[in-house]
């Protein structure tokens, strides 16, 4: 499975100050991510605000796809106060990695964050990069298989369900999903299907 490796000293805040930003400074309370090259390792930190600021710092992150025994996939639909794709159908759990933190760890806390979701057992899939117009994320792939029973909605999820393949396939490409989520879906559809 794919690891982050971090520095023995703490790393370094980042982005490192020039003549134009003279520099970092974090306040108490800001949650700091890894920044981390494609190999996972780990060569700074950053405060989680500026990971969606268009500054581009690679992060790692988690996410989970939860699939039943009757192959449907559990996908969540992202709160109107989320920052980035409100009200759009994404996967079951994503989320950053803190400073420090291992992914299963990680994995762990956002499904239990997210979903009140924690009696799984992660089959580790895949680690690939991921870049959008705001961000540049790491993104380490788990999947979860078994028949649960999960209908949490919080401040993060507004909504959540069981889809089946064929209404993901029919609604692709018509703005339900988050551009990520139709990547990945493209991409480990029949391996998720393989793990039935």
């Amino acid at each position: 499975m794919f690891e982050l490796i971090y520095p023995v000293d703490p790393a370094p805040l980042l982005p490192l100050p020039n003549s134009e930003k003279p520099g970092l400074r974090p306040v108490a309370g800001d949650e700091m991510l890894p920044v981390v090259e494609e190999n996972g390792l780990v060569i700074g930190q950053t405060p989680r605000k500026l990971v969606h600021s268009g500054v581009k710092l690679l992060h790692p992150v988690v996410h989970l796809h939860i699939i039943n025994r009757s192959a449907e996939l559990f996908l969540q639909r992202r709160s109107m106060s989320k920052e980035l794709l409100p009200g759009k159908w994404d996967t079951a759990v994503g989320g950053h990695v803190g400073y420090g933190e291992l992914l299963e760890v990680a994995l762990y806390r956002e499904a239990y964050e997210e979903l009140s979701f924690s009696a799984f057992n992660p089959i580790y899939l895949r680690t690939y990069l991921w870049e959008s117009s705001k961000e540049k994320e790491l993104v380490n792939v788990f999947a979860a298989v078994g028949d649960f029973r999960i209908g949490v909605a919080n401040e993060e999820v507004s909504e959540c369900r069981y889809w089946t393949m064929e209404e993901i396939v029919s609604s692709l490409g018509k703005g339900v999903f988050t551009p990520n989520f139709e990547h990945e879906f493209s991409m480990f559809k029949e391996t998720l299907l393989s793990l039935l």
